[in-house]
């Protein structure tokens, strides 16, 4: 197979706790533009306690994986912000994550977001709604994919589709 994409699922994730986008693709050596095979969100309730938000991320991105079998993943390098308990948090569900990719022997791919809108737009600045319009016209998409966390997710199998 080579340098090959036929075949090859990727899938995108957009880490959080309570709110993880994910976007799968299909790649093709016939079509540059890859296939949506399913984009949505793992949505965890607020006031249950972490390590239940935790849990049930794990448990839905398992299904995801074991139903898709993608082969390689792509997941936003998380940056700290002002609030430092949104960051651990945040941390804490991407090692989940990293986990249950782990678990179905995926590819990894981490990403900046800057890399991801280089990746996307062509402009390593560029703004959400920038990236979320290129994300829908790369696809094919008669809309722009919601939620935001989707569309986001997308992006990222986007900006690995391309470098692999």
């Amino acid at each position: 197979m080579g340098n090959s994409k036929e075949g090859k699922r990727v899938i995108g994730i957009d880490p959080g706790y309570a709110i993880t986008g994910y976007g799968i693709l299909e790649l093709s050596d016939a079509s540059d533009t890859p296939t949506v095979l399913e984009y949505g969100v793992i949505r965890t309730a607020a006031h249950t306690p972490l390590v239940d938000r935790l849990a049930q991320m794990y448990s839905d991105l398992e299904k995801l994986l074991t139903q898709h079998k993608p082969t390689v993943a792509g997941c936003e390098k998380v940056f700290y912000s002002k609030n430092v308990k949104t960051a651990t948090d945040v941390n804490q569900a991407r090692g989940v994550i990293l986990l249950a990719l782990a678990h179905h022997n995926n590819a990894l791919i981490e990403l900046t977001p800057t890399q991801i809108k280089q990746s996307t737009t062509g402009y390593g600045a560029a703004n959400k709604k920038q990236v979320q319009y290129m994300t829908q016209q790369i696809l094919k998409l008669d809309a722009i994919p919601q939620p935001d966390d989707a569309a986001d997710a997308l992006a990222i199998a986007i900006a690995v589709s391309r470098l692999i």
